[in-house]
């Protein structure tokens, strides 16, 4: 039966037919991408939030992993399970490989070791799904029972996949239109650009380099004249060295060769990257590529180019045949390594620059916000509430339930109708008491409330493991810090009718408190002070409103593990998405973005700020 709340776990298929998960923050990417819907794009590239994964792009239509430098493809598929499972609860089990970096187990093996860990057992045996290794809690090992070979592993803490309510599909297309027939083919077109895509994709099939000339190609073509292409580079294929012959009235200009060079030298630059997850078979992902039509190959495409410009490759405007000519510049990556390839003539210009920060703003021109009180905000040390016990605090959301129905309290996964089996400090509740929460109903061991409560900040609030629902006023574990806020003359892109609101936060390098991962220890705080921008509109002005709420309550940072260099015990976003970028949106953190201030509305409301959040930090 379909849950009616779940997470959502992007993955793709290995080449040894398992699906294995993208990480958390690659998951939140692509889930993003397909609730903009088509307006999106229909394609996400996964360089845009891992730069490991510079490579790939991911076709929502097609359902496919496409590797630019080698061209293979991989399903992809959106895979829903418990909100109560690992990848519900931000954790991942990991193995060491030789490399002495760490492996994610697949997701079914990684809720396995997590419910088998939640249950207190000293040792899970992976034999009856498939495995045949041991994973003892107590050295934090596992063992090959065949080979006896043991590697060590580890349980960490990450993002919490993206969450989904509802009726939920067993399987979903991009974008959603049940009721729809299957539209007629439609005739090749004879553009241009494809004509390039339908040859090599000819190539692809036939594996022939010899001359590929299209009718349409043919009719605007001299009969004496013909193109030869080589068949696409594989992994470590050198560059083109300018001296593909042509025939016609084309001629190769002196610096053809160089300009050749550098677009194929850029597009097979990331080939063979050891933390790219599939495996670069180039044949068969080709043979694969061959199958798509010319719309998804030109969807390819267009993120292909994003690719391109993000990550710095310059991008082409084409000289054609008859001179010179714009093309969309969503297709001039591809078009550009297309013709270049085919030995066409192609010009490279610089690509858009990254624009980080405003122009220099002196002192007079900083002016405060209008109805926003003072300029900035600072967070000291979290203060122990005193006086409530735990089970004082949970009297105020639960309701004491006499006869339990026959299910599962997905805390300790025991039925209701037993006692908890949690196992840690006892709390000093009954293990058999049972209690319902009054808004969502949601139904748990009591006992198991009061020990989730007592791993929390203890801060008189609760949120149900369930659907999240949030009990009280939810507050973080953000170091201390100071926000300060203004506004510039200067506007961002999308909003020209307005000024900027700018946001500095600084947070310095401390020692983490009891509240903590690692109380005690250091943590580092990377990239401070670290500048934010919002429209000085009206909904922009709201959502600084609610991130000042969202500061009081120490949930705008945390400390964790960094999803983009690895490092651990560093101050790390906390799940409400900020705009670093000024004047661009090369990063996918800057302005035009019509769906940011909604986005961002969203996220604090998941955090329990609303409209009302001023007037329940009064109560």
């Amino acid at each position: 039966m379909l849950l009616a709340s779940a997470v959502v776990v992007w993955e793709w298929l290995n080449e040894h037919g398992r699906w294995r998960p993208y990480s958390p923050a690659v998951s939140h990417h692509i889930e993003a991408v397909v609730r903009a819907g088509p307006r999106a794009g229909g394609s996400v590239v996964l360089g845009q939030v891992d730069s490991r994964l510079a490579p790939y792009i991911i076709d929502l239509q097609s359902m496919n992993q496409f590797r630019q430098d080698t061209g293979t493809l991989r399903p992809v598929r959106r895979n829903y399970y418990d909100p109560s499972s690992a990848p519900g609860k931000g954790v991942v089990w990991e193995w060491e490989n030789d490399n002495g970096s760490w492996t994610p187990y697949d997701m079914e093996v990684g809720i396995t070791i997590q419910h088998a860990y939640e249950k207190q057992h000293p040792w899970i045996d992976l034999t009856s799904i498939g495995f045949s290794y041991v994973i003892d809690f107590n050295t934090m090992g596992q063992i090959n029972r065949q080979t006896q070979r043991q590697r060590r592993v580890r349980r960490r803490l990450d993002l919490i996949y993206p969450m989904v309510t509802g009726t939920l599909p067993k399987t979903q297309s991009w974008p959603a239109n049940p009721g729809s027939a299957a539209s007629p083919p439609t005739p090749p077109c004879s553009c241009p650009q494809c004509v390039l895509v339908m040859s090599v994709k000819a190539a692809v099939v036939s594996g022939s380099t010899g001359p590929l000339q299209p009718p349409a190609a043919r009719k605007n073509m001299p009969p004496s004249g013909a193109v030869k292409l080589p068949p696409p580079p594989g992994p470590g294929a050198k560059p083109l060295d300018g001296t593909g012959t042509i025939r016609g009235p084309v001629k190769t200009v002196p610096s053809q060769a160089s300009r050749r060079q550098t677009s194929s030298t850029a597009a097979g630059a990331t080939a063979g990257s050891p933390a790219s997850p599939p495996g670069a078979n180039g044949k068969t992902g080709r043979v694969a590529l061959a199958t798509l039509n010319r719309t998804n190959l030109q969807r390819l495409a267009i993120a292909q180019s994003r690719v391109l410009i993000a990550s710095g490759v310059p991008t082409v405007p084409v000289k054609n045949l008859n001179g010179s000519s714009p093309v969309n510049p969503a297709l001039a990556g591809i078009t550009g390594i297309l013709m270049s390839a085919a030995g066409l003539p192609v010009c490279l210009t610089r690509p858009p620059k990254l624009v980080l920060h405003p122009p220099p703003v002196s002192k007079s021109e900083i002016k405060s916000i209008p109805g926003v009180s003072n300029t900035s905000r600072k967070t000291t040390k979290k203060q122990a509430k005193k006086g409530k016990t735990p089970e004082e605090v949970l009297k105020k959301y639960l309701q004491k339930v006499r006869h339990p129905p026959d299910e599962d309290c997905t805390i300790c996964m025991e039925r209701l109708m037993a006692p908890s089996g949690y196992k840690g400090p006892q709390p000093t509740v009954k293990p058999d008491l049972v209690g319902k929460l009054s808004r969502c109903g949601h139904i748990y061991h009591i006992y198991c409330l009061v020990a989730m409560y007592n791993n929390g900040n203890k801060d008189g609030s609760l949120q149900c493991p369930t659907c999240k629902t949030i009990y009280g006023v939810k507050t973080g574990t953000q170091p201390p810090g100071k926000m300060e806020y203004h506004l510039i003359p200067h506007s961002l892109p999308g909003h020209p009718d307005c000024k900027t609101i700018r946001i500095i936060y600084s947070i310095p390098p401390g020692i983490q408190g009891p509240e903590h991962p690692n109380p005690g220890k250091s943590f580092s705080a990377r990239g401070f002070p670290r500048h934010c921008y919002l429209p000085d509109s009206e909904k922009g002005r709201k959502v600084l409103k609610l991130l000042l709420v969202a500061w009081d309550r120490r949930l705008i940072f945390a400390i964790g593990t960094s999803s983009t260099t690895g490092e651990s015990d560093t101050v790390i976003w906390n799940e409400v998405h900020h705009k670093t970028e000024f004047g661009s949106n090369l990063t996918g953190h800057g302005y035009p973005d019509a769906n940011y201030l909604d986005n961002v509305l969203a996220e604090l409301a998941a955090q329990g700020i609303s409209e009302d959040s001023a007037a329940q930090e009064k109560d």
